[in-house]
């Protein structure tokens, strides 16, 4: 491997650019028309024009990718996340034309990516799983059937979905046949499949992901677990490890099955297996990311692994040097996804210019970006600005930290989240850490909190 293209962009092109330099990899960026000026084509060794601003007319678009890669002689791709990431088609191409995706194989990212799929590799790993549909669910009138049995409240989900898309949620059965209806629209424009499979609701869950790293010679590590159950409409907001509610015992348990479920699918490279867990501790399989997370920093943080430098190393055929009884869980990590959004207006997107952008420093912080004074940040992709990422020894020291760091965090001429985060750093629920579930934000929001701290 000596050339690697990045098919992405923002803070996650600058994070492998800077892993592939630091293994002395040459790199090559592209970029859209509106991403001329971003920080990943400054630093990459070479840079290249795929299109015109829309993703579908950029990074999305594998024939323009391909030619890239073609022109500058690169011999492997790194796909981020997002994007083509878990495109297994596009994971095939590359790979008929020679070039190293880093990433698992086309077979692995097409039969993880299918949930009801994903769901019998699970259940064939001995994972608890929530109960639900046995596969695809093609009707109302069968889909009423099932909900019946199960009980409702149900989940209709979208089996190519991802990102809280494609996902609805029936209370009853006459609500039932229009979500179904509405749950296949969304899957078909989302995700060109109209597939769904059906789930019961777990009531008050928290969401709990495993992130794993495997080779291609059958080794395979966990690097314990992140709870992500701050979100908003299925978003994720605030990322942390360890989790509150976790126990050793418990940790144990849910990376043995995640370990399970990564050999029983022949995996390798980079990945998480999410959970969600119930009020009693009780844990159910939810579905597997093939690619890295944007909150992959936090596991980097607490046991002192670079990711990205691991990922690609196993995509250069390396064994993992890596064992489980040596991999230590130091400290507490949390992660504020800075975006440009105003949390006072339900979220709204806040694109524009920079106008100034200091992001904090010191002991205990780590900040994620591609942002600089100067920068518009375009209306075209997600929103994100930076991931600031701070450690302490405890998690109250964590929230101490981030907090001072949040204060010191300045952005002029656009929203962000910074207010959110300061105020949820000043809530009581979320400072004790075990009583909120995944619908904590969406509640705040429909009761009409702004996120103002005091």
């Amino acid at each position: 491997m000596k050339k690697v293209l990045i098919a992405n962009r923002g803070e996650i092109a600058v994070r492998i650019i800077r892993a592939c330099h630091d293994l002395g990899i040459k790199t090559v960026a592209v970029y859209s028309e509106a991403d001329a000026q971003a920080l990943h084509v400054l630093h990459a060794d070479e840079a290249i024009c795929i299109g015109k601003p829309p993703a579908l007319e950029s990074y999305l678009k594998i024939s323009n990718i391909l030619s890239a890669c073609e022109v500058t002689g690169a011999d492997a791709l790194h796909p981020g996340f997002g994007f083509l990431s878990e495109n297994a088609n596009f994971a095939s191409i590359c790979e008929s034309c020679g070039i190293n995706f880093i990433g698992p194989s086309p077979h692995t990212i097409s039969l993880l990516g299918d949930k009801a799929k994903a769901k019998s590799i699970a259940k064939q790993a001995n994972c608890p799983i929530i109960p639900g549909s046995d596969g695809i669910v093609e009707t109302v009138e069968e889909g009423l059937k099932e909900a019946q049995k199960l009980g409702f409240p149900i989940f209709i989900k979208a089996s190519a979905g991802g990102g809280g898309k494609g996902i609805r949620v029936a209370e009853n059965e006459k609500d039932f046949k229009k979500k179904f209806v509405a749950a296949r629209t969304e899957a078909e424009v989302s995700f060109n499949n109209p597939d769904v499979y059906l789930e019961k609701m777990i009531v008050n869950p928290r969401h709990v992901e495993i992130q794993i790293l495997c080779d291609k010679h059958g080794n395979c590590v966990h690097l314990g677990e992140r709870d992500c159950t701050i979100q908003r409409r299925r978003q994720k907001l605030i990322e942390e490890t360890p989790s509150p509610i976790i126990t050793p015992e418990l940790r144990k348990e849910m990376g043995d099955a995640a370990l399970r479920i990564a050999k029983e699918a022949n995996y390798h490279s980079v990945g998480t297996i999410e959970f969600l867990v119930d009020e009693q501790r009780a844990f159910y399989f939810m579905e597997v990311n093939t690619r890295i997370q944007v909150e992959h920093t936090v596991s980097e943080e607490l046991t002192n692994t670079d990711l990205i430098i691991e990922q690609i190393n196993v995509a250069r055929g390396e064994k993992l040097q890596l064992k489980q009884e040596n991999i230590q869980f130091n400290g507490h990590v949390i992660q504020f996804r800075i975006n440009a959004e105003n949390p006072a207006k339900n979220f709204s997107p806040s694109p524009g210019c920079l106008e100034y952008y200091t992001p904090p420093g010191g002991p205990h912080i780590r900040v994620d970006s591609a942002c600089y004074t100067g920068y518009k940040i375009p209306p075209y992709y997600d929103s994100m600005i930076a991931k600031l990422i701070v450690k302490g020894k405890t998690r109250e020291e964590a929230m101490a930290f981030a907090k001072r760091a949040l204060k010191e965090f300045h952005i002029g001429g656009i929203d962000s989240t910074i207010p959110f985060h300061l105020y949820m750093l000043e809530q009581e629920i979320f400072r004790k850490g075990t009583d909120y579930s995944l619908d904590y934000i969406d509640r705040l929001i429909d009761e009409g909190c702004k996120f103002e701290p005091s």
